[in-house]
C-alpha cells in the first residue's frame, strides 16, 4: 500500500461522500477531503475507555472517532478539536445528531492553543494523526493539508498531550508502521512510553501495514499483538476484526 493512503488496503468503507450508516449513529461526510476510512474506526473501536472519565480526540476530521468512543462509554464526557473549517462544522453536525450529543463537544482551535488555554485534562486522548514527513504535495491541496504533519507537527502534539493528560492517562494512535516506528522513538524525548502495540495485517501473509499505539507516563512492559483485517478471499472478514468493530458495522 502507498503511504499516501490514509485507509488500509482492506478498506470497508465506499470511497463517495454519502453518509455513512453504523448501527447506532450516521456520519455525514461531504464537506470533509478525508472520509470515513478504517483507520478512524479501528482506533475508535481499540482505545481503551475504561477508566476514562474525560477525553479528548486531536484532529476530529467527521467525528467519528469522537462519536464511537461515546458509543462505547456511556459516562465519559468527550471533546474532540479541529482546526479545518469544514471539518469542524461536519464534525459539529455529526456529535449534534449522534444518540448521545449531550456528552459531545468539538472546539475550533489547533491543539497547539487548545492545550495553552485548557484548564483540564483528560483521562485518554486519541488521535488518527497526520503522518507524511515529506514528499511533494498534491493538487488537491485540503486533502494533502491533512496528510501532512506540516500544521501538527508530531512533535507539537506530543507536546501538548504533555499538558492535557492525566499523570494515569492514555494516549492512543494509530500511524503506518515506519511512521509509527518513528513515532515510538519521538515519543521517549517527551516522556512517553509505549505500553501497548497492535500490528495491524491486510491479510495474514501480507506485512504489517498499521500500529495501533497506547503511550502512558510510566514506563511498563508493552503488550503485543497483531489484528489481521482480512482472509485470502474478498471481504472474508477475520473473526477478530468482527469482533472488534461489531458494535459498529452493521454487516458484523
Amino acid at each position: 500500500m502507498s503511504a499516501k493512503a490514509k485507509g488500509t488496503g482492506t478498506n470497508l468503507i465506499a470511497g463517495n461522500e454519502q453518509p455513512f450508516q453504523f448501527k447506532q449513529f450516521s456520519i455525514q461526510q461531504d464537506k470533509c477531503s478525508m472520509k470515513v476510512g478504517t483507520d478512524g474506526i479501528l482506533l475508535g473501536a481499540w482505545a481503551d475507555i475504561s477508566q476514562a472519565k474525560r477525553i479528548l480526540d486531536i484532529g476530529a476530521g467527521t467525528g467519528i472517532i469522537a462519536i464511537m468512543l461515546g458509543q462505547r462509554n456511556e459516562e465519559a464526557i468527550i471533546h474532540a478539536v479541529e482546526v479545518d473549517d469544514l471539518a469542524f462544522e461536519q464534525a459539529q453536525e455529526n456529535m449534534r445528531n449522534a444518540p448521545w450529543a449531550n456528552r459531545l463537544e468539538v472546539i475550533h482551535h489547533s491543539i497547539q492553543d487548545f492545550a495553552e488555554t485548557q484548564p483540564e485534562q483528560y483521562d485518554l486522548i486519541v488521535s488518527n494523526p497526520p503522518f507524511f514527513s515529506g514528499g511533494t504535495f498534491s493538487f488537491n491541496q485540503d486533502r494533502n493539508s491533512v496528510r501532512h504533519t506540516i500544521k501538527l507537527p508530531h512533535g507539537d502534539m506530543l507536546r501538548a498531550v504533555q499538558k492535557l493528560l492525566t499523570k494515569s492517562g492514555k494516549f492512543c494512535v494509530i500511524l503506518p508502521f515506519v511512521e509509527g516506528l518513528r513515532f515510538q522513538e519521538l515519543a521517549t524525548s517527551y516522556h512517553f512510553y509505549c505500553t501497548r502495540v497492535t500490528e495491524v495485517l491486510p491479510k495474514e501473509h501480507k506485512p504489517v501495514e498499521r500500529l495501533l499505539m497506547q503511550f502512558e507516563l510510566e514506563s511498563k512492559t508493552p503488550i503485543r499483538d497483531q489484528l489481521i483485517i482480512q482472509h485470502e478471499g474478498h471481504n472474508e472478514w477475520t473473526a477478530q476484526y468482527q469482533l472488534l468493530t461489531q458494535e459498529f458495522y452493521l454487516k458484523f
